[in-house]
């Protein structure tokens, strides 16, 4: 089965029915589910896929050769290959006479191998190409790489016909990988593993979570590793996005607490920030109802496992390398209830979304953020689209009783004096971990609810196919 990723196939599945010449980019982080979603997609249409390696140009030309002849039962391809781009394309521009899917994966390393290949491309592109029922699907895991290959000073500038970047699923798609989980544990894999399926697949839901972090924490593991690869790969000068990253997933939040902490000059800390927004390992947070880009904002890291690992794993890296695997799993247990209880914000903030689409709240929200101002603070704000319906939600990762509840609401209401929201159209709501009072959201009751709308206790989904742990996978 295929978990998440809807939407993106329908943008696909459309496009292709539309029998237009369509170039697109597909691009996103390694292991995001790029391979996986095309795949699927090309099932059962008229279609090569090609994997470009970090090999040379002619070894990468005959193995597509080999591949396409494969693919298109060209028996000549596999005794005389391809020598070159303009002959690769000329042959492909044969072959597009009627629909032919052409998806080739991690072009930028074949741009690397020949810096020339872009301009080719957009030559072919513009005399003959895009003439032709060619649907060519353009896919990288470098996403500085990708975009710059989109952006103004590329020979392919304005000839994509489109682009997708793939992002981490949300909680509720990522719960799937774990069904026989209980909804504390479920969340709490989520806040190590993020939405990511390469790493929600190496949970099992028939260990227990310490056991799972035991087995996932070791040196040789993916878990351990691959934040710090994917930062080597993206970014120049590493070791200073690392200590930003580090000094945020540690509370130091602000500018001038981040500059205080690295003891990176302000000039310089802009322009790393910047980067780091543009790549999306973090965003700048700023009061919802403040304005567009008030000057007193936050930083925090977008991504869950970028979070753990620079909450535990990298302040830590020692014990790993001395094998002392059980101390970690020690302090991060010790801690891990309050570190959930920040990212259960954020999976209270996709239950909402949800909610708002199916018309389960007093209004529907247009825009969902935070708001704080000197010491008052509201975990999540809904605004409608005018602005005059507010909604003012507290967030607690525990289990309320009635006396909780009714001491939470009433301190909301009283929060509200002196703030931008005193004297408008406001209600309040709480969302917790387990309650039954009818005044809070109990989220393991809307949890279960989804989960039992997606997949049974057998690991069946609604059609009763059988649910892999290769879902939405790479």
């Amino acid at each position: 089965m295929f978990v998440d990723r809807s939407k993106e196939l329908e943008i696909l599945e459309s496009r292709y029915k539309s029998g237009k010449a369509e170039l697109i980019f597909i691009y996103g982080r390694r292991r995001i589910g790029k391979t996986r979603l095309i795949k699927e997609f090309l099932r059962g249409k008229r279609s090569i896929y090609l994997l470009a390696r970090q090999t040379s140009l002619k070894e990468n030309l005959a193995m597509f050769s080999r591949r396409i002849g494969e693919s298109l039962g060209d028996k000549i391809l596999l005794f005389s290959p391809l020598r070159n781009w303009d002959a690769f394309f000329h042959y492909i521009s044969k072959k597009s006479e009627e629909r032919l899917i052409v998806a080739i994966d991690e072009f930028p390393y074949l741009v690397e191998l020949d810096p020339s290949l872009p301009s080719i491309l957009q030559s072919f592109w513009d005399e003959i190409l895009s003439s032709t029922g060619i649907f060519l699907l353009l896919l990288g895991s470098t996403v500085s790489t990708m975009e710059g290959l989109m952006g103004s000073k590329s020979p392919l500038y304005g000839r994509r016909t489109g682009q997708i970047r793939l992002n981490p699923m949300d909680y509720f798609n990522a719960r799937l990988f774990f069904p026989h989980y209980g909804t504390e544990d479920a969340v709490r894999s989520y806040s190590i593993l993020g939405g990511v399926p390469a790493y929600l697949k190496l949970f099992s839901d028939e260990m227990k979570l310490e056991d799972n972090l035991r087995a996932q924490l070791r040196m040789d593991s993916l878990l351990y590793a691959d934040a710090n690869f994917l930062l080597r790969e993206e970014l120049r000068e590493p070791r200073h996005y690392m200590a930003i990253l580090e000094a945020i997933a540690s509370g130091y939040n602000r500018f001038g607490q981040i500059a205080d902490v690295t003891g990176l000059s302000r000039s310089s800390l802009g322009k790393y920030l910047s980067v780091l927004e543009e790549l999306d390992f973090i965003e700048r947070v700023v009061p919802l109802a403040r304005g567009r880009r008030p000057r007193r904002g936050i930083y925090r890291i977008t991504d869950p496992y970028f979070r753990f690992w620079f909450r535990f794993v990298y302040p830590n890296q020692d014990l790993v390398e001395f094998g002392e695997i059980d101390e970690l799993v020690r302090i991060v247990m010790r801690d891990l209830e309050a570190y959930v209880g920040t990212v259960f914000e954020d999976i209270a903030a996709h239950l909402l979304r949800k909610m708002n689409s199916m018309g389960q709240l007093p209004f529907r929200f247009s825009r969902l953020g935070k708001w704080w101002e000197r010491d008052k603070e509201f975990d999540l704000v809904a605004l409608s689209r005018s602005g005059e319906r507010i909604l003012l939600v507290e967030v607690k990762w525990s289990d309320l009783d009635e006396r909780d509840a009714s001491r939470i609401l009433a301190k909301m209401e009283e929060r509200t004096r002196g703030t931008p929201f005193e004297g408008k159209t406001v209600n309040f709501l709480v969302i917790a971990r387990k309650s039954s009072d009818p005044r809070v959201v109990s989220f393991e009751e809307w949890d279960s609810r989804f989960l039992k709308e997606s997949v049974d206790v057998k690991g069946r989904n609604k059609s009763g196919r059988k649910m892999t742990r290769s879902q939405g996978g790479f």
